[in-house]
């Protein structure tokens, strides 16, 4: 399993460890050549998408690995993006999500089965 591979791996399940719905990975490796791998979750509420996307930002830099982008503090905007490069991690409102359907737009990623069970930090 490649290092992004398990990285993408590593933030959906940090994702789940803040309660975090319909968690998926998506192989970007084959239909675009700025990312290897999507994140994508959905929170509840705007509060929880927060909590996620700060949560996902602070176990990342304990790792070494920083986002290109910033968590705003207390962002209304319903999805918040963390930039690693080589994955890029979508927390979404549940209702936006619904709405931009990134699933469906890039449906021709094949979809990383993300492995029940274990959440939070990787320690």
């Amino acid at each position: 399993m490649s290092d992004h591979k398990k990285l993408a791996l590593q933030i959906a399940r940090l994702a789940r460890g803040k309660k975090a719905l319909k968690v998926m990975v998506l192989d970007m490796r084959k239909v675009c050549n700025f990312c290897e791998y999507f994140v994508i979750a959905s929170g509840s509420s705007l509060r929880q998408v927060n909590a996620i996307a700060e949560h996902i930002d602070q176990e990342m830099k304990k790792e070494g690995e920083r986002s290109l982008s910033t968590v705003p503090a207390n962002d209304a905007s319903g999805w918040i993006v963390l930039d690693y490069s080589s994955i890029v991690v979508h927390i979404f409102h549940a209702p936006l999500r619904e709405f931009y359907d990134l699933e469906h737009l890039w449906s021709d990623a094949a979809r990383v089965r993300v492995p029940a069970g274990t959440s939070g930090s990787s320690k």
